[in-house]
């Protein structure tokens, strides 16, 4: 069986993605939860994980330590993880892989974190332009294929790759179009981001690093953890 390993739910952006994935269809695998710690993780994740990272992947001596690397492995021995139709899956791995290496004034103003609700003191005009073109390549793929995923009908690798995006959205209330805002309500409506939902808030750990990057230029309005 699938081994995956993965940091804390509440804020592993990355992790979400092959875990999602495989919830969505129904890959066995078993997880596990090693949590960030202060001063640094490399040597703790190093002990399974090549680039002192998660998401990790281990099959038997295999290793598969990248997000996209996990799901590319996944692809070649699962059905479902790309869309079968040849143009589709072409416009799925470039917006997957645009948001794999992109979006960058996203990550750094607003880490996810999917316990509390949070109101930015201002959108800095380099996020805008992220949040604007999320919204367009949202757009474009419901449009395109006839949604209600991004690539058609089924639930793929490029949404598990966005799917981090609807947890940012619905923590710092951030403003999109309807189409685009609807489809973020639906990603946390799956029963397997509700479980990722629950398990975070779930979670008795705190990391100080990632709850002051929640934080910068923002007010907070709530928290539904239960105080550590």
């Amino acid at each position: 069986m699938y081994e995956l390993y993965i940091g804390n739910k509440n804020y592993s952006s990355w992790s979400l993605r092959p875990w999602v994935l495989m919830r969505s269809l129904a890959i066995p695998f078993k997880e596990h939860v090693v949590p960030f710690r202060p001063g640094g993780n490399w040597e703790k994740f190093r002990a399974f994980s090549p680039s002192g990272k998660v998401p990790c992947l281990v099959d038997g001596g295999t290793v598969a330590w990248d997000s996209m690397g996990i799901v590319e492995y996944l692809a070649e021995r699962h059905t479902g993880a790309w869309p079968a139709d040849d143009a589709a899956r072409a416009w799925a791995r470039c917006a997957a892989a645009e948001m794999h290496s992109g979006f960058g004034a996203l990550r750094q103003r607003c880490s996810m974190n999917c316990a509390l609700r949070v109101r930015l003191d201002t959108i800095v005009p380099a996020l805008r332009r992220d949040l604007d073109r999320i919204d367009e390549l949202w757009s474009e793929g419901l449009g395109r294929f006839g949604g209600p995923f991004l690539a058609g009908s089924a639930f793929t690798a490029v949404d598990a790759f966005h799917a981090p995006v609807a947890f940012r959205v619905r923590t710092y209330g951030l403003a999109l179009s309807e189409a685009a805002a609807a489809y973020a309500r639906q990603l946390l409506a799956l029963p397997p981001m509700r479980q990722w939902d629950d398990e975070a808030l779930a979670e008795p750990w705190r990391d100080e690093e990632h709850e002051i990057d929640a934080m910068q230029d923002a007010t907070l309005m709530e928290d539904l953890r239960n105080p550590p």
